[in-house]
């Protein structure tokens, strides 16, 4: 049986905050903020049956709450990713979302889900037990169209495995896209660069970008590419070759496509991420179509982690599972659009395990 606890953490905006953690009889730890509905920290073994908190963040709420622009194990949305110059276009009508990364809208935008409490609420299912976090978006929030009803739950259980589940509802016609933006260092956080990781994606396309990291439009094979990860590859064995890609991203920060056919929404094995060293291994299965694959470029050293060391350029990498970024304007990608009386549902499973 998996255990949850509780216990208070903070306050934002005069709101209590708990920190809520749930552990497995394998020793397991993941611990829940429902500020941005974030993954504070999640402890597993290695090789040699020591733990260590494999996800980047801070020590406390206020750096969550201050020093976040990296979006640290949050919840992004209303659309995670990138929309071109915030634009689109929606059953004729032309809308405009706010702006917060350069010209383009990112991550939901100024105050984006990252940015706020959910409802928590303990939640239990056969052995596996987690949290339940609900949150509202009014019509009108960052430009969005329609009141948006979203749910996040989190389910750990004693195979070593996170779940989370996305719902949302809405009044009107609008466009979702969540993800769950959490930087991975399976050595251990603040441990070391995640270069050495080895990365297997089952992605044999990748979506280019141009200069302000939004999508070009085309979907481009990898073979031949250091975008290609089809056979397990080291982050770092091709990360500075001379490609323009990896010019405009200053790495890796890219959508890559999943080998699945359109209209598919099963659970794939789509991504595995492995430590050499410590023998701790993620496997991410997914509903998605997607995944955005980005290597820490911009940290910088100016941010401190839980483990009181700062974060460097590539000490961690987050592995978004996402629908592809500037969806809405490129009618060719998977849709975002949710209806009136349609639901929005999304599944992925963190695996952990260790080779």
């Amino acid at each position: 049986m998996v255990d949850v606890s509780r216990e208070p953490h903070g306050e934002f905006e005069e709101r209590p905050v708990d920190l809520i953690t749930l552990s497995n009889q394998g020793g397991v730890r993941v611990e829940v903020l429902p500020y941005g509905a974030i993954l504070r920290a999640i402890w597993v073994p290695g090789r040699d049956g020591a733990f260590a908190n494999v996800v980047l963040g801070f020590a406390d709420l206020a750096g969550y709450v201050e020093r976040n622009a990296p979006f640290f194990g949050c919840v992004a949305g209303r659309y995670a990713n990138r929309i071109a110059e915030g634009r689109f276009t929606l059953d004729g009508e032309a809308l405009q979302l706010t702006t917060n990364d350069g010209v383009n809208h990112l991550h939901g935008g100024r105050r984006g889900f990252d940015k706020r409490l959910w409802d928590a609420e303990i939640v239990r299912e056969g052995s596996s037990a987690g949290v339940r976090l609900r949150l509202l978006s009014p019509d009108g929030e960052e430009g969005y169209p329609g009141t948006l009803s979203a749910e996040v739950r989190y389910l750990l259980d004693d195979a070593n495995q996170l779940r989370i589940d996305y719902r949302a509802e809405t009044d009107r016609p609008t466009i979702v896209n969540l993800t769950q933006h959490t930087y991975w260092n399976l050595a251990g956080e603040g441990s070391s660069s995640i270069e050495h990781h080895v990365l297997r994606l089952r992605a044999s396309r990748f979506t280019p970008v141009d200069a302000s990291l939004t999508p070009t439009g085309e979907l481009t094979p990898v073979a031949g590419t250091p975008f290609d990860f089809t056979k397990p590859t080291a982050v770092g064995a091709r990360i500075r070759e001379d490609h323009e890609q990896l010019q405009h991203g200053k790495g890796y920060d890219h959508n890559f496509v999943f080998d699945r056919e359109p209209g598919d929404d099963s659970l794939i094995d789509a991504v595995t991420l492995h430590d050499p060293d410590s023998g701790r291994t993620l496997n991410i299965w997914t509903t998605e179509p997607g995944v955005q694959v980005y290597s820490g470029n911009y940290l910088d050293g100016t941010l401190v982690g839980a483990s009181g060391r700062t974060y460097r350029q590539s000490d961690g990498i987050a592995l978004e599972t996402q629908h592809f970024p500037d969806s809405p304007n490129n009618p060719h990608f998977p849709s975002p659009v949710l209806r009136p009386g349609g639901r929005y549902r999304s599944t992925t499973i963190f695996a952990f395990s260790v080779q």
